[in-house]
Formats: structure tokens, C-alpha cells, sequence
């Protein structure tokens, strides 16, 4: 990643307890959140969606974050890939204070280290698969010859090399969620950030997407921290956190 300005980046990481685990983590921690708060104005007062956060993530992890619509799952994993910022709190990814990049590094970061895949695919359809693939190395200033390439060996990683010059419109459901897995990959991140990724796919379909999300996630050495109301998919996770009033709870996968 290029270079951050110097306040950006924690001189120290951040030590102290996060939430209770039955052991200690095997692997660095890549994700560090502190007492994180996140309350919005409404005609009604203020609202506070959660409060007092506080977890760790540790690098290779893959992490389910489960609890009820509107519990602020989303919210917090936008925060998370500097999407959006907390009312008070601080996050860190590989010792960058997100709290304190400008818009502009938090562009590059998005970009660079943190890969995104949603609920819905947002494909854009005038555009091939290889083309909606390769649009994040284009903007990051990538040729197009360059840009088109990577993106074709990530539609072969997830299987979908035949359908590089095929629209949206022509792939199905399944295909255009691998598509935008594709496209949150090709830039290299360390981090996966997926917001109910199967949440629009038939159960069939959302164990195919999945069963790929797992090998990317092993093969690629990712971080991936998965949203979801599947709690079939979630307990396929290394950790699931519940968030629910506000809180988080660690539950084990026999306890969800």
C-alpha cells in the first residue's frame, strides 16, 4: 500500500482484552477495535446503535458476525473498511488508525487492502464480467491490458473463465455473486468483508458461493469477516460474534 501520513498509523498496537476466548490466538491480530460507539440523530433524539465495542481479529481469521436486522450488523462492517466512521472509538487494520486517514487515504486503503462483497452483486451491466472485474485496478491506474488480464485469472479462480465477455444480465444469480467476488479479490487485499454475500441465492447455491468463499479464504491467506442471517454458513466460520442491543457476545457454533 503506498504510504499513509505518519498520524495515521499506531506506533504501538493496541494491547488490552478484547472479548474472552477459550484460548490464545495462533495468529498475529490484524483487526483491533476499541471501545467503538455509533449513534445518529433522528426526530426522536439520539439513537444509539452500539456501543462500547470492543473485539479483535486475527490475521487468517474468518469471522461470522450474526444477530437480528437492524442490530447494526452492516454498520459495523462499514466502519470496519472505513466506509463510514464511528461516533467515538478507534479501529485498526495492520496498525492503520482508521479514524485518522483523510478521504483520500481512505480511498487507497478501501482500494488496496480490503476487498468488499454485498448482498447484492452491483455489477455494472453495459460492462462484461472480465470488465466489472478489472474496474478496481483501473482505477487505481492499472492499464487496461493489465487490469483485463488479472481480472481474467480471477474469473478462473472462481470458475468462471468461460464467462469473462458475458453482461450481467447474462449470468445468473450465482454467477454475477461470484463475478463480485471476483472483482473484491483481484486487487490482492488482506482483508474480506462480505455483507450477507448469499442473501439473494437459493440454499443450493448459497453452499456453491460459499464452499468458493472458503477455498479464496484458505488459498489467498485472507482475513474474512462474513455477515450473516445463515447460521448454517455461520457455524462453518472460525468464530461467530452476535450482535444484538448493542452488543457483542461470542457464542460458540454448538450454542448458535
Amino acid at each position: 500500500m503506498e504510504s499513509l501520513s505518519p498520524a495515521s498509523v499506531a506506533p504501538n498496537p493496541i494491547s488490552g482484552a478484547g472479548l474472552n476466548r477459550a484460548e490464545p490466538a495462533e495468529h498475529p491480530i490484524l483487526i483491533q477495535v476499541r471501545d467503538l460507539r455509533k449513534e445518529y440523530s433522528t426526530g426522536r433524539g439520539r439513537l444509539v446503535l452500539f456501543d462500547g465495542l470492543s473485539f479483535d481479529v486475527a490475521e487468517g481469521e474468518m469471522l461470522a458476525i450474526v444477530g437480528e436486522s437492524g442490530a447494526g450488523k452492516s454498520t459495523l462492517l462499514h466502519i470496519l473498511g472505513a466506509l463510514d466512521s464511528p461516533s467515538s472509538g478507534d479501529v485498526y487494520c495492520a496498525s492503520i488508525h482508521l479514524r485518522k486517514l483523510t478521504s483520500r487515504e481512505a480511498a487507497r486503503f478501501r482500494n488496496r487492502e480490503v476487498g468488499y462483497v454485498w448482498q447484492f452483486h452491483y455489477l455494472l451491466p453495459e460492462f462484461t464480467a472480465a470488465e466489472n472485474v478489472a474496474m478496481p485496478l483501473l482505477a487505481r491506474g492499472e492499464s487496461k491490458s493489465n487490469a483485463l488480464n488479472q481480472a481474467a485469472k480471477w474469473l478462473n479462480n472462481v470458475e468462471l473463465g468461460d464467462r469473462a465477455e458475458h453482461r450481467a444480465g447474462e449470468l445468473s444469480g450465482g454467477e454475477q455473486q461470484r463475478v463480485s467476488l471476483a472483482r473484491a479479490l483481484v486487487t490482492g487485499p488482506k482483508v474480506l468483508l462480505a455483507d450477507e454475500p448469499t442473501g439473494d441465492l437459493d440454499s443450493r447455491t448459497s453452499g456453491v458461493v460459499f464452499d468458493l468463499i472458503e477455498r479464496l479464504h484458505e488459498t489467498h491467506h485472507l482475513t474474512s469477516i462474513i455477515v450473516t442471517h445463515n447460521m448454517t454458513l455461520a457455524q462453518r466460520c472460525s468464530r461467530i460474534l452476535r450482535l444484538e442491543k448493542g452488543r457483542l457476545q461470542e457464542i460458540s457454533p454448538q450454542a448458535s
